[in-house]
């Protein structure tokens, strides 16, 4: 794993309210309240994140852009999104994504404590 981009993920992760890391799968987890919003690990050789998408936007990310994005295995069917990471990548848009998965996920008193 690359340890900068590694890091990235998690700080973008875990600043969430109640967000917390488990290794499942040989993998970083990242979940609120035990369930899973985001997952790091590596595809093809190199880091990625796989995080819930509105219905639809799977679809559309992969599409426009399918260097960048993927339809990651097991979760993929469901309409999760996969992203391949590197240093130069867009990480506004990479925690936009992140954080709509969040938000998605946690119960609604957790989303009220968001900005």
């Amino acid at each position: 794993m690359s340890d900068e981009i590694y890091r990235r993920i998690q700080g973008i992760c875990l600043k969430l309210p109640e967000a917390a890391e488990r290794e499942t799968w040989e993998v970083q987890t990242f979940r609120v309240r035990d369930k899973i919003f985001a997952i790091y690990g590596l595809r093809s050789g190199g880091p990625s994140v796989t995080c819930k998408a509105p219905a639809g936007t799977q679809q559309i990310l992969v599409g426009s852009d399918p260097q960048r994005f993927y339809v990651p295995p097991y979760v993929g069917l469901k309409g999760w999104i996969g992203i391949h990471l590197d240093p130069a990548a867009d990480w506004a848009e990479i925690e936009s994504l992140v954080t709509r998965s969040y938000r998605m996920t946690a119960p609604k008193k957790l989303l009220a404590l968001l900005p």
